[in-house]
């Protein structure tokens, strides 16, 4: 009797450890990612530069979670172009969220670019989001992003979305959520409420503005010296062709003025000196229209030079983001 009514609590405890350890293996499967992110996190210890990262960019606690869980690095030109391959020839990247869930970001140095590694961790995260999302919710999320993107009708995100439509073909709403989410402004609810579960939007807006605006005020510059020295250079050919014709018909003027006065040509001293005054104002003219147009030409060489200068600071800018650098020589015989 003791026997039997001994076993019964621990076949009732058998039972219930049984059932617990079912109902957490069927919460493991259910959760899979979210314990694999959660082994990574707790494995990760973040490097200065992206602990730096994720207080730039401020990073909610949700945010971090899924961040630190891709294991981000900030990585040297040959590491990231082992891990973060371009795909078309001539288009720099600057960060990558790989197959194997880990996120890269190039290792950027040109001071005047301030903010854009932590945007490219905001865009490169809103990737590993995107893995992480349900197929339904991702459905949900397409829509709006669509709708939010005709609505914004710019020619330039349009040539940017077409590049990804080429190069990474299936993936436009995917890239669509990483940029809306960190580089336009005033999407409206419920996507606002949406990206800022991830980080401070407004924090992330203004970092990507801070760099942005250093290409756009020398594109700008670039765009109006353009404007004015090809309205210039129009001018300059326009009076240059009237000086030149004006001077070559005052050379003949003069010319049969000349042969007149050596041969007695004419009737009267008055007659000589009106018309040697009147060839002397048109010279003078001339003279004061050959250095309006140098003075032009010289504008223009003022605008030229500054033009080749913004051009040669573009040319810096574009060579920091871009991650492959001269190969060196090989050694010879």
């Amino acid at each position: 009797m003791s026997n039997t009514s001994g076993s019964h609590p621990k076949s009732i405890a058998a039972f219930v450890m049984s059932a617990i350890l079912v109902l957490a293996a069927v919460w493991v499967f259910l959760n899979k990612q979210y314990v694999l992110d959660q082994l990574s996190v707790w494995s990760y210890e973040p490097s200065q530069q992206v602990a730096t990262i994720n207080d730039r960019v401020q990073f909610t606690d949700k945010g971090r979670f899924v961040f630190y869980a891709t294991s981000p690095k900030v990585a040297s030109p040959e590491d990231f172009n082992k891990q973060c391959p371009r795909q078309e020839p001539g288009s720099p990247i600057l960060g990558c969220y790989t197959n194997d869930d880990h996120i890269y970001i190039y290792d950027l140095s040109n001071e005047k670019l301030d903010g854009m590694e932590e945007v490219t961790a905001a865009h490169e995260m809103l990737h590993a989001v995107w893995y992480r999302t349900s197929e339904a919710d991702k459905e949900s999320l397409s829509a709006q992003l669509r709708e939010a993107y005709e609505k914004l009708d710019n020619p330039e995100l349009k040539t940017r979305m077409d590049y990804y439509q080429r190069t990474e073909p299936g993936e436009f709403t995917n890239e669509l959520h990483s940029i809306l989410g960190t580089e336009v402004s005033s999407l409206g609810e419920p996507l606002e409420t949406y990206f800022n579960q991830y980080f401070n939007r407004e924090t992330v807006l203004k970092l990507h503005e801070q760099y942005n605006g250093v290409y756009k005020q020398l594109y700008d510059r670039a765009d109006e010296l353009y404007s004015k020295m090809e309205s210039l250079s129009v001018t300059i050919q326009s009076r240059s062709r009237n000086y030149d014709l004006a001077v070559a018909q005052l050379s003949a003027d003069i010319s049969s003025f000349n042969r007149r006065a050596n041969a007695n040509g004419f009737s009267t001293q008055s007659q000589f000196n009106n018309e040697r005054s009147a060839l002397v104002a048109r010279t003078s003219r001339l003279e004061t229209e050959r250095n309006a147009i140098n003075a032009d030409i010289t504008q223009y060489n003022t605008y030229y030079n500054e033009y080749q200068d913004i051009s040669k600071q573009i040319e810096v800018l574009n060579n920091s983001i871009d991650s492959f650098k001269q190969i060196d020589q090989a050694p010879s015989v």
